[in-house]
């Protein structure tokens, strides 16, 4: 595998793109740890001089960018002096931005020599995979000195720095400097460049950097900094310190948080879409209460039996591919944080029989060596294990799994900001002056709150047509057929994949998703548009063995014995035309504190928790989760504004 860093004898990484290295040793041996307290950390007043507060001090959140994350030096040390300062920020956003990402295991041996960031950087490197160009983000729980929880998101931006720069619309409150040495990457210094960075500044944001070369003062100051020069550590004389502070009011404006203190939200809808809503926004301190119709969370389309994440590959890496990618990674930090492994969920791995050739992976020059922690070509053994012939087009998702939706909706629901309130039909919602209304079809009130959340999947055109018209929302019934493993003759067994199988459909087996948690298999789904009820059907019940016979036909054989007496489950989804789901505020001028999470498809495990932390962000004006590109395609404002007849894509 190529790698961007080469080690000096002396212990020192160089890059081997610009023939610069990465940080000092300092006269200490430990140069890099000191330099980025003092020339950071410091620098930006997040690391007291004396008995000062610190600038972050009793801040809600903060946003940290830094230019040139590299080994992720300065990333740790930052993470270790926020997560021990009792005065921190609960929520500290951290943007890093990284054209050349460097392998795990540089990060370790990087950090290697510091034994308070060496814990931190195993954190770290447990993550750094797949970071193919795009937005890549990774968050921590942790405690704070006083025990109070706290939330740290890395935002890791990989690609070109001036096209991050451009793209970014968070505004920031510290910026670290750290490229290479302008004569050896001028590109991260130039006048245009600083401009981009002071462009995503707060009034008073502190700038830190260990260059004080004149052109980079002088561009500073053009930019709007006031720049000085401070003492540096050995082998550094100098560092520099800038406070942002133009003397004309900047033009451009940032997107602005929409609810920044958080309080009261209600969310309308317990099943993935409204679990994910509901609890991204108690993370973030809401008091969050969720009302659905139904007793139980998860009754609807979410009370799928099983399900299988896998991203969605394309040769030219369309934009539902860098979608899919995001809304998995996002779905399997929860999952590991949230469900019992091998019980409610596990990362199998997902084999997709291409038989179609619809799928392709995008040319290896621009894949490799990243991408191929997502998708690569199946090998032969891979092949033969799901009884599939020698030649049969298929690619092996390493990244994919398989999870129990129900689990996963109960499990959000769990949190202790988070209140459930089943048996409570939503007949309509208005706003008040005291904030939003949720009342039944008698008009009884039944919860009140600052902030309302429609996650309701097709109900959700009900409930928001008098305040919104109508919303591109369609029915799209789903039907799959399910039976316990241990009514298979022993002869049948050999025939089921080890690891789930999607194509034409998907099958997944030996997963203990039964009612009472026993081994099953399940197979599915139909696709039947505008269908309402969930009542099963024969003809799609048969349908599903069809796709079964394509997909896999040795499994198809096994099973077709015992399909008359296989269960089947029905749910509806709901649909948007161009693919992507509504997320976020539907109109914030004529009706603010009012969201909406739905039509997540068939992709509901794949993209409920990306979409929750979407709106979150929305909400709080934090950074996107994912490409800003592709945030855009989500909201919910792309359909218009209050249009009477409803709107297409603005």
């Amino acid at each position: 595998m190529n790698t961007v860093v080469r080690w000096l004898p002396d212990g020192t990484p160089q890059s081997t793109l610009y023939g610069d290295i990465y940080r000092s040793r300092g006269a200490d041996g430990h140069g890099g740890w000191a330099q980025a307290r003092h020339v950071f950390l410091r620098g930006c007043g997040l690391l007291a001089e004396s008995d000062e507060p610190t600038a972050w001090a009793h801040a809600a959140r903060w946003h940290l960018l830094e230019n040139g994350f590299g080994l992720g030096l300065n990333f740790l040390a930052t993470w270790y002096t926020w997560r021990t300062q009792a005065a921190a920020p609960p929520q500290l956003h951290y943007i890093g931005i990284e054209a050349h990402p460097a392998q795990a295991e540089d990060l370790l041996r990087s950090a290697a020599a510091f034994a308070e960031l060496l814990p931190l950087a195993q954190r770290l490197a447990a993550v750094w995979r797949g970071l193919l160009p795009g937005v890549h983000r990774w968050t921590w729980d942790e405690s704070g000195p006083d025990g109070q929880p706290r939330r740290l998101h890395l935002t890791l931006c990989v690609g070109p720095v001036q096209r991050w720069l451009r793209q970014l619309d968070t505004a920031v409150d510290s910026v670290y400097l750290d490229g290479f040495d302008p004569s050896c990457n001028p590109d991260m210094w130039t006048p245009e460049l600083l401009r981009a960075v002071a462009r995503l500044c707060r009034r008073g944001a502190r700038l830190a950097t260990w260059s004080v070369a004149r052109s980079v003062r002088d561009a500073l100051a053009q930019a709007g900094f006031q720049v000085e020069r401070h003492a540096g550590l050995p082998p550094k004389r100098h560092c520099l310190r800038a406070l942002y502070d133009p003397a004309w009011q900047p033009r451009t404006v940032l997107r602005a948080a929409l609810h920044p203190t958080p309080s009261q939200a209600l969310v309308v809808g317990g099943g993935l879409a409204g679990a994910a809503t509901a609890h991204s926004l108690a993370q973030r301190g809401w008091q969050v209460t969720v009302l659905d119709r139904a007793v139980a969370p998860a009754a609807g389309a979410s009370g799928l039996p099983v399900g299988l994440l896998a991203p969605h590959v394309s040769p030219d890496d369309a934009p539902l591919s860098r979608l899919t990618r995001a809304g998995l990674a996002a779905t399997l930090q929860r999952a590991q944080r949230l469900l019992q492994h091998g019980q409610d969920w596990a990362p199998s791995g997902v084999l997709e029989h291409a038989f179609e050739g619809r799928h392709a992976l995008p040319p290896a020059s621009t894949w490799q060596p990243w991408g191929e922690h997502w998708s690569a070509p199946a090998t032969a053994m891979q092949r033969q294990q799901a009884s599939l012939p020698a030649d049969a087009q298929a690619l092996w998702h390493g990244c994919g799994a398989w999870l129990r939706p129900a689990a996963l909706v109960h499990a959000q629901l769990a949190h202790p900001n988070i209140v459930w309130r089943g048996g409570q039909a939503v007949a309509a919602l208005a706003r008040s002056a005291d904030g939003w209304h949720a009342r039944d079809a008698q008009g009884h009130l039944l919860a009140a709150a600052d902030v309302a959340a429609v996650c309701a999947g097709f109900d959700t055109t009900a409930l928001l047509a008098p305040l919104n018209g109508r919303l591109p929302l369609h029915a799209l019934r789903g039907q799959v057929a399910w039976g316990r493993i241990s009514d298979l003759p022993s002869t049948a067994l050999g025939a089921l994949p080890p690891w789930p199988v999607n194509g034409h459909g998907s099958l997944v087996a030996g997963v203990p998703a039964g009612p009472a948690g026993e081994p099953i298999w399940c197979m599915g789904s139909t696709f039947v548009r505008g269908r309402t009820d969930t009542t099963p059907s024969s003809d799609e019940h048969a349908a599903n063995l069809d796709k079964l016979r394509r997909l896999l036909p040795n499994a198809a054989a096994a099973l077709a014995p015992l399909w008359p007496r296989a269960q089947a489950w029905a749910g509806v989804r709901c649909t948007v035309p161009d693919r992507f789901p509504l997320v976020g505020a539907v109109d914030p001028d004529r009706w603010p504190g009012l969201y909406v999470l739905a039509g997540l498809g068939a992709r509901g495990l794949t993209l409920s928790v990306l979409a929750g932390e979407v709106l979150a962000a929305q909400c709080h004006g934090e950074p996107w989760p994912l490409e800003p590109a592709l945030a855009a395609k989500l909201l919910a404002l792309r359909w218009g504004r209050s249009s009477p007849h409803g709107a297409g894509p603005c």
